[in-house]
């Protein structure tokens, strides 16, 4: 579903943010993205839905190398992606309605169906009823919450969250990651990265693990490496 084959990324100066990583996701894995700060988590998922682009190797979704994707295309390959990046980027002057509404009006989604998706999306995520709210009156954790129904309203299969509970306290942290589990247990395939991979514990996830650019632990569930499953 998702394949790195080699990857690299370099960026002017001469900063390498990744080299060399290799890996396959199958479609419904819980996947948990570790490694200090710079290792390069940030960089590989961006390389998913094509924000950045590899300098070498490729990346494959469903089997579609999206590396040399052209940029009309990108759109499209979104379309599947659901995306929650460490701040909200929430649009403070709309209300939460229209905040998860957004990426249905960008695709020119029917109006009845999408007010039934964004209902769902905000009921999903535990702020049923709260759509005229603004960004700015709630809390962190809140604020988060909207950021993913407006990931999950297109009813992606794909889902990517990168550092979804690093500016909120446990309890929130915990709740977040409960949302994220719950995404995954519906069937959707998850990405995310935490420092806190506690969080995802009880989910026993696949564990990719990230330092100064390399992919160094790649294990399933029981603590056997990916590699390991796929020479047996």
């Amino acid at each position: 579903m998702i394949v790195f084959e080699d990857v690299a990324k370099r960026y002017a100066g001469g900063y390498t943010a990744l080299a060399g990583v290799s890996f396959e996701i199958r479609h419904g894995e819980l996947v948990v993205l570790s490694g200090h700060s710079g290792a390069g988590k940030s960089t590989l998922f961006k390389l998913i839905p094509v924000i950045e682009r590899p300098t070498a190797g490729r990346v494959l979704i469903n089997g579609q190398d999206v590396s040399h994707l052209p940029r009309t295309a990108i759109p499209y390959l979104r379309r599947n992606l659901g995306l929650v990046l460490q701040e909200s980027r929430l649009l403070f002057d709309r209300n939460v309605y229209d905040n998860v509404m957004l990426p249905l009006v960008i695709t020119g989604h029917p109006a009845a169906d999408a007010a039934k998706r964004v209902a769902a999306a905000l009921e999903r995520v535990g702020l049923d009823g709260r759509g005229k709210e603004m960004p700015a009156g709630l809390s962190g954790g809140e604020q988060q919450r909207v950021a993913i129904a407006r990931a999950i309203v297109n009813r992606p299969s794909i889902l990517i969250a990168d550092e979804p509970t690093a500016h909120l306290d446990p309890a929130y942290a915990a709740d977040i990651a409960a949302l994220f589990r719950s995404f995954n247990q519906a069937g959707v395939t998850v990405l995310v990265s935490t420092h806190d991979a506690s969080l995802f514990a009880a989910s026993r996830p696949r564990r990719l693990v990230l330092a100064k650019g390399q992919l160094v632990e790649d294990s399933r569930p029981g603590g056997r490496p990916a590699q390991e499953e796929v020479a047996a």
